[in-house]
């Protein structure tokens, strides 16, 4: 039997149950297109890939490393090689993969990393550097200067 409140409000519902069933479920996984790309020991160039969310153990595994210990820049080499889960058509990601990326593309995937986990999405407010409109753009997926 179901029980209604004033004006015919079910008292029985959860709050925001409606809301909840409406919400896009959690992407865990973002595309990504590094600006340079990694070349492997063929000469292969490889710009697509996917990093996922990182999880605490993510972040907390690599703080054990003695090459973090005694470097600690070398953090975020560890931890992109945790949770970058395809690039182009390589059978893996480690850390050795990304300590041989150019630094353009380390940049990239350290704000994307930040991105993803921070906010959870790939888009970035910017403002135009010669009018001041604000703005938003798409990080994944996308080459510099693209829109």
């Amino acid at each position: 039997m179901r029980r209604e409140g004033p004006a015919g409000v079910n008292a029985g519902a959860v709050p925001g149950a409606a809301a909840a069933a409406t919400r896009e479920p959690l992407r865990t996984e973002f595309e990504f297109e590094l600006p340079r790309g990694f070349v492997d020991e063929s000469g292969t160039v490889h710009r697509n890939g996917a990093m996922r969310l990182a999880t605490a153990r993510d972040e907390l595994v690599p703080l054990r490393d003695v090459r973090v210990r005694e470097n600690p820049a070398y953090l975020s080499v560890v931890l992109l090689g945790r949770v970058i889960t395809r690039l182009g058509t390589l059978g893996s990601v480690h850390d050795g993969t990304v300590e041989n990326m150019f630094a353009s593309d380390l940049a990239f995937l350290q704000d994307f990393y930040r991105q993803i986990n921070a906010e959870g999405h790939t888009r970035a407010a910017v403002a135009c550097p010669h009018c001041s409109e604000s703005f938003e753009v798409e990080l994944a997926g996308s080459r510099l200067g693209e829109s």
